[in-house]
């Protein structure tokens, strides 16, 4: 199996080109952030670290993490953003493990696995990886994508200003694509990237 991150800051259209390819034979997506919001959930693994750290404000009233509260709160606060990295990361990083041991032996033939900080955080291992797929689209694209999703242009603002400064590194499994246009076309121009790099065709569909 190969297991591929796609990344890129927010409204560099991850989710979308690998929900389109998740529909071809034998590819999977897995979602770091809903990896993440499950730690959050009562009785996930960091729901009450997340409490402890951040107080009951940012709590709904039943009893859930309100994830716009939580946003709120470290898109505008460097260290609070590191103290919520720093408690969910490591959580993340356990069940994506989990998550690709049953994917490979189900016989998925390519996991496709989005998170805009697969990257840049020090807690993500990655030697799990065959690839890296960076999605290229400039701010002022990715701003109105953000806003046509129905983000108010305050929470737009805080988001990019939050990734500012999320680059590709330079590392020798990593293809930066082209992220402009239409969603299917981009799409084909990740696979066509993922398939020319393994230098072999990799599904049937």
């Amino acid at each position: 199996m190969k297991t591929i991150g796609v990344v890129g800051p927010a409204g560099s259209g991850k989710s979308t080109v690998c929900r389109i390819l998740s529909q071809k034979t034998g590819v999977v997506h897995i979602d770091c952030d809903r990896l993440a919001w499950e730690t959050y959930r009562p009785g996930g693994t960091g729901y009450f670290r997340l409490i402890d750290r951040f107080g009951d404000g940012i709590l709904a009233q039943d009893g859930s993490v309100d994830r716009q509260k939580l946003g709120a709160l470290v898109f505008s606060d460097p260290k609070a953003k590191a103290d919520l990295e720093e408690i969910v990361h490591p959580l993340v990083m356990e069940a994506l493990k989990g998550l690709l041991a049953l994917e490979r032996a189900k016989g998925t033939k390519i996991a496709l696995v989005e998170g805009a900080l697969l990257l840049s955080s020090p807690h993500i291992e990655h030697e799990e990886f065959d690839l890296f797929i960076w999605l290229s689209v400039p701010e002022k694209e990715r701003r109105r994508r953000l806003l046509a999703s129905g983000l108010d242009a305050k929470t737009v603002a805080r988001r990019l200003s939050a990734q500012a400064d999320l680059v590709p590194p330079k590392i020798p499994n990593l293809i930066t694509v082209d992220g402009k246009g239409p969603p299917e076309e981009v799409a084909k121009r990740v696979f066509s990237a993922i398939e020319r790099y393994f230098g072999e065709t990799l599904t049937s569909s």
